[in-house]
């Protein structure tokens, strides 16, 4: 009995944490680039009781055995890394990928960190930087005297100067794919940092290398889907409730067997 109420308390401890993931993904849904986790379980160990195959006489065997298992726990939380809904919002600097990679971000110390959120914006010096003012990498720099800005599918930026007519190449936004993006690790703030899970990044222009292609003036938004979320959290909420039952049954068991008499 005692084994019973512990493989219950795993249970409710395990949808606890995919409650958490599930919330988060829900807090996120009009987040520009987020991209939806999902908790992953394993089962605990056996306690092996019979073990299938040994001897039930001298020329049979037991066809099966007898294994107790103890439970579960969760074992990682992973991203999915499928391509969210795309919005129009008309702004020069408003980027979206058209298949796979990332954005590189230069941190405040020097790193390099990867994005799908491709909401832009000039800093005072002119630079392209994300909504944190961390620098696009590799570095562009639009001229004060830019009228307008045309990035291609290649990811290459051009600006028209008032008083010439002539479109300038000022520089091309280059994109960054892995092997494993499951394995690349979030810090926050639609950033990704490199893992020894995720692989060394594979740079390239757009649309080489497997990388997908930039389009102007739409955002990538969240991947999450509401109704699939809200589904997951009332099966996560009979779980926990069931796994509560299954503790409550076991304690009026143990119950029972405290009040038997002679």
């Amino acid at each position: 009995m005692i084994r019973a109420l512990l493989v219950a308390a795993t249970g409710m401890e395990a949808q606890k944490y995919n409650i958490d993931v599930i919330a988060n993904n829900l807090a996120n849904v009009n987040t520009v680039g987020y991209k939806k986790g999902r908790a992953d379980f394993a089962e605990l160990i056996y306690q092996d009781l019979k073990s299938p195959g040994t001897s039930s006489s001298e020329n049979t065997v037991f066809p099966s055995g007898i294994q107790l298992g103890l439970g579960t726990k969760i074992v990682s939380t992973q991203k999915l890394f499928h391509q969210g809904d795309f919005v129009s919002t008309g702004n020069n600097l408003d980027l979206v990928i058209e298949g796979d990679g990332f954005f590189k971000i230069m941190m405040p110390d020097g790193t390099e960190a990867y994005t799908r959120s491709g909401s832009f914006r000039l800093d005072s010096e002119g630079r392209i930087v994300n909504s944190d003012g961390y620098l696009l990498s590799p570095e562009i720099t639009i001229p004060s005297t830019a009228v307008s800005i045309t990035i291609g599918g290649d990811g290459k930026v051009t600006v028209v100067e008032a008083g010439n007519t002539n479109p300038t190449e000022v520089g091309t936004i280059e994109l960054v794919r892995f092997i494993n993006p499951g394995g690349l690790k979030p810090i926050g703030r639609n950033l990704y940092v490199v893992s020894s899970a995720s692989g060394d990044p594979i740079e390239g222009l757009p649309g080489t290398e497997g990388l997908g292609t930039i389009l102007q003036g739409f955002v990538e938004m969240s991947n999450v889907n509401v109704v699939e979320e809200m589904v997951n959290m009332i099966v996560s909420q009979r779980a926990y409730e069931i796994c509560s039952k299954a503790i409550q049954t076991t304690d009026e068991f143990l119950q029972i067997a405290n009040n038997m008499k002679r």
